[in-house]
């Protein structure tokens, strides 16, 4: 079977998988997008979902980088199944974290009443 041009091109430079340059900027677009939107819902007020907005924007550009850049798409499935898992169990224990603060909220609320920060002295 003969090789296709493209093949002996990485082959010749010890590279696994060249990407058109379509495809990288296309991408670099995406995430310039991303970036942008990211400033943009910064200085709103989303009413307590500011960190879920800006987690699932975050996540949507490291996918992106692993995707394309990391060339994860064209890699062993396995390795995309390692990727989706820990993205899981990132977000998984973000949730905990979250949802467990709401039963300390109240203590350290009449902790910081009872205890009122001292002005620093510049020490």
């Amino acid at each position: 079977m003969a090789a296709s041009p493209a093949s002996d091109h990485a082959a010749e430079h010890g590279l696994g998988h060249v990407l058109p340059v379509k495809t990288l900027a296309a991408t670099f677009a995406a995430l310039v997008a991303l970036t942008l939107l990211t400033v943009f819902t910064g200085k709103m007020d989303l009413h307590g979902f500011d960190l879920a907005v800006a987690l699932i924007i975050a996540t949507i550009k490291a996918t992106l980088v692993a995707l394309i850049f990391m060339h994860l798409r064209w890699d062993r499935p396995f390795n995309g199944l390692v990727f989706l898992i820990t993205i899981l169990f990132v977000g998984m224990f973000l949730a905990l974290t979250v949802t467990d603060r709401s039963q300390y909220e109240r203590d350290i609320h009449r902790f910081d009443r009872a205890h009122p920060a001292e002005a620093p002295t510049g020490e």
